[in-house]
């Protein structure tokens, strides 16, 4: 594929060049070093290390319970394991939301201690300060408005986000806040795909989609969920790619059958 020879390297720029030829930007959600090889190799531009680690790794009900520590954790496995993509690494709950200082630590402790190119942060105005500190430091910033996991007790539900005019109108004056405060890319979650299509036409910087339309400038998946790892989540917006969750329990079936029966290993595979 001709583009995985044009960028050796995806940087913020890459991105940029991405939106500005009308390119889309594949982006996935990586928590560790193996998978982060074979994301990589399979060319995906950005891995996102999420705060949805939460979820998925660590079986919590919401994203809110993990830790800066763990999310430079999964953060220093995932840059081990990449050449190629863009690494983003989520900020999560308690690490920005109290004031711009903290907020500025805790993304240079994620730029320090893992070796990743940025990261991401949820909200709008609330958090612009925030936003500015951290890009003036040097540190490129992915925002993300919309549906925000972060929020989810505040919404109350994981509903679409920005169906009303009022609430429309008020995330297409924060796209534009974000994109004035310094964010390369913006992040759109759930919200009806007209809208995002008319925020990522009146805006410079690149937008990643999940669950916005194809209007988007990319999109972005939680990685066990388009592989069929997590097979109780089912929103409308998710292509399943594989069926993991039959696939390796079969597999791990298959074995442990081997071993009862005597099976394995055989004499070629023994010493």
């Amino acid at each position: 594929m001709s583009y995985l020879k044009e960028f050796k390297k995806i940087t913020t720029q890459s991105l940029q060049i991405m939106k500005d030829r009308d390119e889309k930007i594949s982006m996935l959600t990586c928590y560790e070093y193996s998978m982060a090889k074979l994301l990589d190799a399979a060319g995906v531009d950005v891995m996102l290390v999420g705060d949805s680690a939460s979820n998925v790794i660590a079986g919590h009900e919401t994203t809110l319970p993990i830790t800066l520590d763990q999310m430079i954790y999964h953060a220093q496995c995932v840059v081990r394991g990449t050449d190629r993509a863009l690494v983003v690494v989520d900020l999560p709950f308690g690490s920005y939301q109290s004031n711009s200082e903290i907020a500025l630590s805790s993304a240079i402790r994620i730029m320090k201690e893992t070796g990743a190119h940025a990261v991401k942060l949820e909200g709008g105005q609330e958090v612009l300060e925030s936003i500015k500190k951290i890009v003036k430091a040097g540190v490129p910033v992915m925002g993300h408005l919309g549906l925000t996991p972060q929020s989810i007790y505040q919404f109350g539900t994981y509903g679409v986000r920005a169906k009303e005019g009022a609430e429309a109108d008020t995330l297409k004056k924060e796209a534009l806040m974000l994109q004035e405060a310094g964010c390369f890319a913006l992040v759109l979650e759930k919200i009806p795909a007209i809208l995002a299509g008319e925020v990522s036409k009146s805006l410079r910087i690149p937008t990643i989609g999940i669950g916005a339309g194809v209007d988007c400038d990319g999109q972005v998946l939680v990685m066990h969920d388009m592989l069929g790892i997590n097979t109780d989540f089912h929103p409308r917006f998710l292509r399943r790619y594989a069926n993991l969750g039959e696939i390796i329990p079969q597999a791990v079936k298959q074995y442990v059958s081997d071993v009862k029966s005597k099976g394995f290993p055989n004499a070629e595979e023994s010493y």
